[in-house]
C-alpha cells in the first residue's frame, strides 16, 4: 500500500509528497508591495508587477525545486527517527511550506482571466489543488495544524500495545501484532492482537477532531465547502462526477466481491464454527481476516485455499528458507564477536541481506522492460529493515527527495519499509518501486507537473507489475518449485483457481476497503458524521461496504479510524480504490503491446521491451496533461473501467458461484451515516492533484 512521493501535493506525514510526500517545505512570509525579482535560490514573497503568468509559473517551479530537498529531509527524519526533535523539524518545515503555498496561490490570482499558455494555465490549476492539507490563513492556526499533524503521525509510528501494564517485555508494535494475524490461527490470540493495536489510536480522537476543524477552515479559505470537496476536485472532473464515478466502478465489481465474501464466510465457519466464524447478519469477524484492517485476505490462504493438492503457490515459505540460509551463513561470519552477540548480529545481517535481495529481484522486473537501474544512492539511503535503536514509521512508502536533482540527472529516490521475508512484503516492494520508476520517468518535467496523471495512476503502476507476477514468472525466479502447467496445458482448472484465488484475496478483497475510508472522511469533513459518532460511522461503513464487523461493540471511547496509517497520516484513499481498477486496464494494455494472445490472467510481459516502452512513455507524461489523454495513449480509451477486472477473474467468479450454490450470500448492515457525493465547487476549476510519498 504507499504509501506510499513527490510533488506539490505535499500532504502530511509521509502522506502526500511525491506520490505525494507530505506537507513539508519552506516559505517566506509575504510582505506588502512589489519586489524585484529574487536572486537564484531565494523565494519571492510577492509577484513582480510586470511578471507574466508564464514567468510566474517558471519562477514557482524554480523556487519549489530549490526548497524541495529541505522539505523532504525534514519529513524523512520525522518518519525514520521518531522523537520530539524530528517532529518539531517536520512541523516547522510543513508550516513554512504551507505558508509559502498560500503566498503562491495569492500571487496567482492576479493572472485570472489573463492570456497565458495552456501549460501555465494547467500549472496554476494544479497549484490551487496541490495539498491535501489546506492551510488556514491565520498563522497561529497554521502552526497548530502542522504540530497536530506531526504529532499524530509520530503517535502512530511509535504505537505499542502492552498486554501487561508496566512490563516492557509484554509490549508489541504493529509488525509483531500483524505477525499474529498472519500466521496464528488461535481465535483468542488473534482477537487480542487486533484489539491491542486498535487501542493505540484512542488518544488521537481529540487531536483528529481539532485537525478536521483546522483543515476545513483552510479549505474554505481556498474557496471549497470543506476538505473532502477539495480532495474530490483533483481529477479533471467535478467533485460530484468523481464521487459518482467511484460508485459506478464499485457497482461493476461488487457482485464478484460478494461471491468471494460468501465463500470466505463458509470457510471461516468450517474452521472456527458458525458461532465464531461470522458476526450477526452474515458479517465477517474483523480479527479473523489475517490483516489488521481486513484490506487483504491473502494471509488466510491456509483456510481459503481451494485445492491443496494443486500446487503450492505460497512463496513465503521459500523466502523464509532463503532467510534461514542467509542467517546460517552470517553466523559463520560473526566468529570474532562474543557468543552472546553472534546470533543478534547474524540475525540483523540476514534480515538486511534478504531485504536487499527481494528489492533487487523487484528491480530486475523493471529493468527487464528496458528501464534504468536504480541509482547507487537508492541502495545507500533506503530504509530496508526496522532499526534496532529507534522508532520509525514502518508503513511502506516511496520518496523522491530532490525532484530529480540538477538537470534531472542525479535523482535521490528511496523507499522506506521494514521488510520481512514474506509474500506480502515481497509484492509491496514491487508496488513501491512503481512509484520510484514513475518519479524517475517524469523527473525531466517542471516540478508542478511531477506527479501522476491523477493520484490513482501513481498507485496503479507497481501493482500493474504485480499482476504480471504469474506463477510461471515466480517459478522462473526460483520462488515456486515443482512443475507448473497452465489450465489449457493440463486440462485441469484446479491450479488456475488456486492462482486466481490468491490474486483475488489481495485485489478483490481490497476494493470496498479502498472505497470506505474516504466515504468516512468525506462525511467527517462535511459534518454529516459528528465527532460523537466517529467510531459508529466507521463500523457502519465497514459493514456496508466490506461486510465485516468487530465481535464486540466498539463504542466512542475508541477511535478505530486512527489505527489505519492513512487517517492520522492524512493521505486521501480514493486513489487506492481507483488504482485497483486502473492496474487491470494498464495490465491488459501492456499485454496487448507485448503481443500476448491468450487468457488475460496468464499474461506476463516480463522482459518485453515493447510493453516497457509503452509504459515508460505514459509514465513520462506525469501530470502535464489531463489524465483522460494519458489513459487514451496507453489503453485506447478515456474512461476508467472495471471490465478488465471481470475479464481477469472470470474463471474464479464462475467457480465461486458454483461453490456458493445453496448458500444465503450477502449480509445485512446497520444504516450508515451518508457521505454525500458533493456538488461541484464553482470557485475552482477541476484539475489533477499531484501525488504524495507513496503509501501502501
Amino acid at each position: 500500500m504507499t504509501h506510499r512521493h513527490a510533488l506539490l501535493a505535499l500532504a502530511i506525514g509521509a502522506s502526500l509528497l511525491a506520490t505525494t510526500l507530505s506537507f513539508t517545505a519552506c516559505k517566506r512570509t509575504p510582505s506588502p508591495g512589489s519586489e524585484p525579482a529574487p536572486a537564484p535560490g531565494t523565494i519571492a514573497t510577492t509577484a513582480p508587477e510586470d511578471e507574466t503568468a508564464d514567468q510566474f509559473v517558471a519562477r514557482v517551479n524554480a523556487e519549489y525545486k530549490a526548497m524541495y530537498p529541505e522539505l523532504t529531509a525534514a519529513q524523512w527524519l520525522s518518519s525514520t527517527y521518531i522523537n520530539d526533535d524530528s517532529q518539531l523539524l517536520s512541523s516547522k518545515a510543513n508550516e513554512r511550506f504551507l505558508a509559502q503555498l498560500k503566498s503562491w496561490i495569492e500571487q496567482s490570482k492576479k493572472f485570472e482571466g489573463k492570456q497565458m499558455s495552456p501549460q501555465s494555465a494547467r500549472a496554476i490549476m494544479l497549484l490551487k489543488l496541490s495539498t491535501s492539507l489546506p492551510p488556514p490563513k491565520d498563522p497561529a492556526k497554521l502552526a497548530e495544524l502542522t504540530k497536530i499533524a506531526a504529532k499524530m503521525e509520530g503517535d502512530y509510528g511509535a504505537g505499542s500495545y502492552c498486554k501487561t501494564e508496566g512490563d516492557a517485555k509484554s509490549c508489541r508494535q504493529l509488525g509483531e501484532l500483524e505477525d499474529v494475524l498472519r500466521s496464528n490461527r488461535d481465535y483468542d490470540a488473534q482477537l487480542d492482537a487486533w484489539a491491542g493495536w486498535h487501542s493505540i489510536s484512542k488518544p488521537m480522537r481529540k487531536d483528529y477532531q481539532r485537525f478536521v476543524e483546522l483543515v476545513n477552515e483552510g479549505a474554505r479559505d481556498l474557496g471549497y465547502a470543506d476538505t473532502g470537496e477539495l480532495w474530490r476536485s483533483g481529477y479533471d472532473m467535478t467533485p460530484a462526477e468523481i464521487a459518482a464515478e467511484t460508485d459506478r466502478l464499485w457497482g461493476q465489481v461488487k457482485p464478484l466481491y460478494e461471491q468471494l465474501h460468501c465463500y470466505t464466510r463458509t470457510r471461516l465457519g468450517a474452521k472456527y464454527g458458525k458461532d465464531k466464524g461470522e458476526v450477526a447478519g452474515g458479517l465477517l469477524p474483523a480479527h479473523l481476516m489475517g490483516n489488521m484492517w481486513q484490506q487483504d485476505w491473502g494471509n488466510l490462504w491456509d483456510v481459503l485455499e481451494p485445492y491443496p493438492d494443486a500446487g503450492d503457490l505460497n512463496i513465503t515459505q521459500t523466502l523464509e528458507r532463503q532467510y534461514r540460509e542467509s542467517y546460517a551463513a552470517q553466523i559463520v561470519n560473526q566468529t570474532s564477536l562474543p557468543e552472546t552477540d553472534r546470533s543478534e548480529e547474524a540475525e540483523r545481517a540476514a534480515q538486511l541481506d534478504i531485504a536487499r535481495k527481494m528489492t533487487e529481484r523487484a528491480q530486475d522486473f523493471y529493468t527487464s522492460l528496458g528501464m534504468a537501474k536504480l541509482p547507487a544512492s537508492y541502495w545507500e539511503k533506503t530504509q530496508f529493515i526496522k532499526p534496532r535503536d529507534r522508532d520509525v514509521v514502518c508503513h511502506a512508502s516511496a520518496w523522491d527527495m530532490n525532484l530529480g536533482g540538477a538537470d534531472s540527472k542525479s535523482p535521490d529516490v528511496r523507499t522506506k519499509m521494514c521488510i520481512k521475508p514474506n509474500e506480502e512484503d515481497f509484492t509491496t516492494i514491487y508496488h513501491e518501486l512503481g512509484h520510484v520508476y514513475y518519479y524517475m520517468a517524469y523527473n525531466k518535467l517542471p516540478p508542478i507537473f511531477q506527479a501522476g496523471a491523477h493520484d490513482g495512476f501513481h498507485e496503479a503502476i507497481g501493482d500493474t507489475i504485480v499482476l504480471a507476477m504469474t506463477p510461471k514468472y515466480l517459478q522462473s525466479i526460483g520462488l515456486l518449485s515443482g512443475p507448473l502447467e497452465t489450465a489449457a496445458e493440463s486440462g485441469e482448472d484446479d491450479a488456475l483457481i488456486n492462482s486466481q484465488m490468491r490474486m483475488a484475496l489481495a485485489k478483490v478483497a481490497f476494493l470496498p476497503f479502498g472505497l470506505m475510508i474516504d466515504r468516512w472522511r468525506w462525511g467527517v469533513f462535511d459534518g454529516s458524521i459528528k465527532p460523537d459518532q466517529y467510531n459508529k460511522a466507521w463500523w457502519d461503513l465497514k459493514a456496508k461496504y466490506q461486510g465485516v464487523a468487530p465481535v464486540a461493540p466498539r463504542g466512542e471511547d475508541f477511535f478505530d479510524p486512527g489505527a489505519k496509517y492513512h487517517v492520522p497520516g492524512n493521505t486521501p484513499y480514493t486513489r487506492y480504490f481507483l488504482s485497483h481498477v486502473l492496474q487491470f486496464q494498464f495490465y491488459k494494455a501492456l499485454c496487448d503491446a507485448a503481443g500476448y494472445k491468450g487468457p488475460l490472467y496468464e499474461c506476463s510481459f516480463y522482459g518485453n521491451k515493447a510493453a516497457g516502452q509503452k509504459f515508460q512513455a505514459m509514465l513520462s507524461k506525469g501530470a502535464s496533461q489531463p489524465w483522460q489523454q494519458t489513459m487514451k495513449e496507453l489503453t485506447g480509451g478515456e474512461k476508467m473501467d472495471a471490465s478488465a477486472v471481470l475479464e481477469y477473474f472470470a474463471p474464479l467468479q464462475k467457480w465461486l458461484t458454483q461453490q456458493n450454490a445453496g448458500q444465503q450470500c450477502g449480509w445485512s448492515a446497520p444504516a450508515t451515516n451518508p457521505a454525500p457525493a458533493a456538488p461541484t465547487a464553482p470557485e475552482a476549476p477541476p484539475a489533477p492533484t499531484p501525488p504524495a510519498p507513496a503509501q501502501t
